[in-house]
């Protein structure tokens, strides 16, 4: 049996002994063996980390961008040091691959460099002589404390690297919600934060909790900004109530990406872009491909290949380096999986490949699904529209380009959304029609760059701007122009209005 460590908290970073009566399990995905036990914090422990940030924020706020850059480029460094220690955390507590979950800690590295140019992405504007004497000039300005609540699929890249990088860089300080099923690594890095990377106490607070005491998060007056990541019913009660207490807010939710696969596809290249972004990461990914829409003419010679491919997949332990599909979260998630497979056959659609039943040796209590397709799938089947969270392709056949498009259109999610084909013209014209807010042309994860907002549309996303990019520059912070006027020995012996009564404009 692994050891199971009791884990703390970390106020001011100083990590704390919770005096909560209530405590979660974290298990290793591969095993099912619990292997630590995280607090769910009380309500003066989340406060006393609200208060510490608050604290903070002066300080941290009026350092220079020069010397706020300098933190973030050593602490790029110290992820880079531990990025297998890290890989490996990530692997047990979550089930992804180690390449998968090298991938997360490495997608926190990358926004952490593009944080790294705030000096140049966070300048305002300016203007002389507005008006005759009259200048303008337009700052970005440091929010306060910021408060991130973080999802089980990515305790690597969405903590630090959609939300902390870009919120100190800023100026702002953050208090974390780390996710309760996966929280081990985003503990971990916090002290490799502080320990290694020397960040001065309390610019990043974290706790963990139930939903009950992180609804403090959108009420407390000390909190300017919420960024959320996970279900869209939860992401839009935290948009409701944060911004109705004045908040900023960026709720990133659910997913339902839909590929087109029409018949001038490659479909080789196209099918080995579906199993990597269907079935990376158990399909506990919202930029995943879990319904691929394909053309009548291509359809059973695609479901067959894709069948082929599927069945090659080695499933097994994370951390096992032959591993290509490691298992879901948790015991509860997989049967969540399950009842939806279960569900779509229920429904009618035709079940091609089973992982329901995956045994992996030796592994016997690991959380195991294995590649499922279901096909034929229509439009009156909920399997084929909400989000299932698992790896399990459903597949839906039209007749053509538009029957396609008005399918993908038709859905409530709009975070992805792909085409598959050689045409210049029906590729100009998905990429101009569809409603999915990152697309991708024969790109089966269309995920941009931290350089680019991760940009979901309709439920996908409720909120003004999006994480990364100069979207997220904008999200923490608030802008702040400046009117000067300067007299000179002949206007200060003379009524000077303001620029809106001037003559001369």
């Amino acid at each position: 049996m692994a050891e199971v460590t009791k884990m703390k908290y970390c106020v001011n970073g100083e990590w704390k002994e919770s005096a909560t009566d209530k405590w979660m399990t974290v298990t290793d995905s591969s095993t099912g063996e619990a292997i630590a036990e995280i607090p769910c914090c009380t309500e003066d422990e989340v406060h006393s980390a609200i208060a510490a940030a608050h604290a903070a924020f002066p300080s941290w706020s009026q350092m220079s961008l020069t010397k706020r850059t300098q933190y973030l480029f050593k602490w790029r460094n110290v992820m880079i040091d531990h990025l297998d220690e890290l890989t490996l955390i990530c692997a047990k507590e979550l089930g992804k691959t180690l390449d998968e979950a090298k991938g997360d800690v490495l997608k926190a590295i990358e926004p952490t460099e593009f944080a790294t140019s705030i000096p140049y992405t966070i300048q305002g504007s300016s203007a002389l002589q507005v008006t005759t004497g009259f200048d303008c000039t337009t700052y970005r300005v440091p929010l306060g404390v910021v408060a991130g609540i973080v999802p089980m699929n990515f305790p690597a890249m969405i903590p630090w690297g959609w939300m902390v990088p870009l919120a100190i860089a800023c100026g702002n300080t953050v208090v974390l919600k780390a996710n309760s099923q996966t929280p081990l690594t985003s503990m971990r890095m916090l002290e490799l934060f502080y320990d290694e990377a020397g960040f001065p106490k309390g610019v990043v607070n974290l706790v963990t909790c139930s939903r009950h005491e992180a609804e403090i998060f959108m009420t407390d007056e000390r909190i300017k900004a919420v960024s959320f990541v996970g279900t869209t019913g939860v992401g839009k009660h935290i948009y409701s109530v944060a911004a109705a207490h004045g908040k900023k807010v960026q709720s990133q939710c659910e997913a339902k990406n839909h590929a087109l696969l029409l018949e001038d596809a490659d479909l080789e290249s196209a099918a080995n872009a579906i199993i990597n972004s269907t079935y990376g990461c158990a399909g506990m990914r919202c930029m995943a491909l879990p319904v691929i829409v394909v053309q009548e003419s291509i359809a059973d010679k695609f479901v067959t290949l894709l069948k082929e491919k599927a069945e090659k997949m080695v499933v097994g332990c994370a951390y096992d380096p032959n591993t290509n599909l490691g298992p879901v979260v948790s015991e509860k998630h997989k049967k969540s999986v399950c009842d939806w497979i279960q569900k779509g056959i229920d429904e009618g659609a035709e079940l091609v490949l089973d992982g329901r039943d995956c045994v992996v040796p030796g592994y016997e209590n690991g959380f195991f699904v294995g590649p499922t397709i279901l096909d034929h799938v229509t439009a009156e089947m909920t399997v084929g529209d909400e989000e299932i969270f698992g790896p399990v392709t459903v597949i839906k056949r039209v007749k053509d380009f538009e029957e396609g498009l008005a399918i993908m259109n038709a859905n409530p999610f709009a975070n992805g959304s792909v085409i598959f084909t050689q045409s210049g013209y029906y590729a100009r014209e998905f990429e101009m029609r569809t409603d999915g807010g990152m697309v991708g042309i024969n790109v089966g994860i269309p995920v941009p760059s931290a350089y680019f907002p991760f940009s979901g549309n309709k439920d996908s996303f409720f909120g003004d701007q999006h994480v990364l990019g100069l979207d997220g520059v904008r999200f923490f912070t608030r802008a702040k122009t400046v009117t000067k006027h300067w007299y000179d020995e002949e206007s200060k012996h003379r009524q000077v209005g303001t620029w809106e009564g001037s003559v001369d404009r």
